[in-house]
């Protein structure tokens, strides 16, 4: 049997995975790295509130951070995070066109 600890870090990670910023974030890294000003424009969040999301995405080993002067630049630390993420959106947008085809067959 796999060693379980596995399974509570996947939990771990989808936990710091559950905020739609947080996914917002994911997706814009997708294409590469970004300065945290960047991220806040682009975004639309707070500052604080983002610079929080950030933060926990980092601790969890989601993104990494680097300092260029005064300039924080965050990347993720592995593309497959992306990828999965879109993996997951792709399942959710077929989930709610069958919904949409089911209602639309009941009129």
């Amino acid at each position: 049997m796999q060693d379980k600890r596995i399974y509570e870090l996947h939990a771990d990670v989808c936990k710091a995975l559950g905020h739609p910023l947080r996914i917002e974030v994911i997706d814009l890294l997708s294409d590469g790295e970004y300065g945290f000003t960047d991220i806040l424009e682009r975004t639309g969040g707070l500052k604080s509130n983002l610079s929080q999301h950030l933060s926990a995405m980092v601790r969890k080993g989601i993104l990494r951070v680097r300092r260029d002067g005064k300039n924080r630049i965050y990347a993720l630390t592995s593309r497959k995070v992306a990828r999965a993420c879109t993996l997951m959106r792709e399942v959710l947008v077929e989930h709610v066109e069958k919904q949409r085809t089911a209602l639309m067959n009941e009129k």
